[in-house]
This record gives structure tokens, sequence and C-alpha cells, in this order.
């Protein structure tokens, strides 16, 4: 069998191989820890995950970004909230004059331990994302958990009475829809606009954007399409839907993301995957070099086609 043959499909539908165009957002998942077991996780984080950053590698993603102006912060878990070190690394964060964002779970911002940051983030300008699967409570706990919905709709109150969402303040609140089961999202624009529509009338609550992604199969979804015996289905639904516009958006192209453990990865989704960076790109933070991680050569495999389907999908929503 000859090496073309042995590559993943996805391999050979890019080539010549897909690389970086440079570095934008610095990812951060400082931690596996969550308070909730979505279905749908990718990272498959939960209450009894114990993976956390230490603060030597939090101060050397610090000094990475003091040394190189990449201009996003893009702070992710589990549930950042819930590392021991969070406060303190979030608040070394406004000094560097980037645009810092937290991928929230939402629901813990209304602990009391953790509801102080509601005022702190609004004051420093943090850039809130929330996941909110359906504007339909009873989709949303299915997949989240039972009583999600109602409290992600507190949350985004809270929020919005500290101004987020609001034209006049700048203060970004923004939402993230997976579908519930094994298919691709809706059109972004469309589905937004629903969303808005939805939570406006029903709750008079409001947001910035929606992000659509795909469910990647990748952890508990992908341990979900084997038990209800979906995931041939599902792969060859997005490898038909394969989107060659797509692949200009895709977060490896401009995302460096960084693991717990310090080591780096072309995207949060390879990083599940234990695929570090390769083709001769530094793996670990301690040894961040921009020019060779600003132009490598991506490491890719077949659940590639989840971010290159359809509309495409990344951190930020739909690339094509």
């Amino acid at each position: 069998m000859d090496q073309a043959t042995r590559e993943p499909s996805f391999a050979r539908r890019v080539q010549p191989s897909l690389k970086a165009a440079g570095i934008e957002v610095l990812q951060i998942n400082v931690g596996y820890r969550c308070n909730l077991e979505c279905r749908h996780c990718h990272v498959q984080a939960g209450p009894q995950r114990s993976e956390v950053m230490s603060k030597e590698v939090m101060e050397r993603c610090l000094e990475v970004l003091k040394n190189h102006s990449i201009p996003t912060i893009d702070i992710t878990g589990g549930s950042p909230e819930l590392h021991p070190q969070f406060a303190w690394f979030l608040s070394e964060c406004p000094a560097l004059k980037r645009r810092v964002l937290v991928r929230s779970n939402g629901v813990i911002l209304l602990q009391k331990e953790h509801e102080h940051l509601l005022d702190w983030y609004a004051q420093n300008r943090i850039e809130v994302v929330l996941s909110l699967t359906h504007v339909d409570p009873r989709v949303t706990d299915r997949q989240r958990g039972e009583g999600v919905f109602k409290k992600l709709i507190e949350v985004i109150r809270c929020l919005n009475d500290r101004g987020y969402a609001q034209s006049e303040t700048g203060l970004v609140l923004d939402l993230v829809h997976n579908p519930a089961g094994a298919y691709l999202p809706s059109i972004q624009e469309g589905l937004e606009a629903h969303y808005k529509q939805a939570l406006q009338e029903r709750y008079g609550v409001g947001f910035d954007h929606l992000f659509c992604l795909t469910n990647m199969p990748i952890g508990r979804f992908l341990d979900y399409l084997f038990r209800t015996g979906n995931y041939e289905e599902y792969m060859a639904a997005l490898s038909n839907a394969f989107n060659p516009m797509s692949l200009d958006g895709v977060m490896c192209r401009s995302t460096v993301s960084v693991g717990w453990d310090g080591k780096l990865y072309d995207c949060d989704f390879n990083q599940m995957l234990g695929l570090t960076v390769n083709h001769g790109a530094p793996r670990h933070i301690a040894a961040f070099d921009m020019n060779p991680l600003a132009s490598r050569q991506i490491v890719v495999g077949d659940h590639c086609y989840g971010c290159t389907a359809g509309a495409g999908s990344s951190c930020q929503g739909q690339t094509a």
C-alpha cells in the first residue's frame, strides 16, 4: 500500500497541504474540569476531570503574548472559571491591550463564588462567549443538562444589565449553537436572526453574534455516534458536504491552541486527539517560535471534515 493510500482521505483532498497564514489567536485551554457534562462536548469536560494548567505554563503564555503582537487571547476549558489561578491570569490580560474573550458555560456565573466575575468581565471589557444549543428549552436541556436553559437566560439578562450586547457600550456577548443531533447546523445568518427574535420576544434578552459550530466526531459526540449507529452516516454526510471555499477561514490557519500542559496544537479539536503541531514547528509553549509556527503545515485527519463541511465551522462560526 503506498503512502497516498495510507493518508486520511481529508489529507488527499487538501493537496497541496494546508498551511497556517499567521497567528491571530492564541487559544489557551486552562483545563478540562467543568461543572456540566454536556452530551456533545468534544473535550469530555466534567466535574471529575483533574487536568489543570500550571501557573508556570500560564506565565509562559503571558510571556509569549508580551513578546508577540498576537491580537486575540481566547481562554477556554472545561469551565475556565474553575481554574484556581483563573482570576490572576485574567487580571494580567488587560495590560496587554489585546482582544480578550472567555468561553464560559454561563451557568457557573450564577454560583456565589463566581458571580463577581459578571462585574469583572464588564469592567475589563472581556468578550463573553456562551453556548446555547437552541431557543427551545427542551432541546438545550437535553444536550446540556436539566435546567441549563433557564439559567442561561438568567446569565444573559445579568450580562445585558451590565451593558453587554448594548451598542453604546461595545461590550460583546456572543452565543454558540451546536446541532442537537447528527446533522449539519443551519445557515448562520438566518439562525442568528431567529435566535435574536425569539430571545427578545420571549425573554427580553439580547446578544451580539451567533456562532454556528458543527459537532465534531470527537469526545462525547463521537461516543454518541457509535452508540446510536450513526458514525458512518455522519462521516459520509460531512465528507459529501466538503466545501473547498471554507479552507481559507478554518481556525487552524490563524490560531495556535495551547493545551493545559503547555503542548501546542493547530486547534482545540486536534488537542483532544493528542495531535500536536508537527512538521518542524515547536511543540510546547516553552519553545514558542513565531516564524515556524506562523507558517507551519497543519496536521489534519478525517475529523477536519467537521470544519469544512457546508458553510464551514470554526470557533467563531461559519467560514464560507
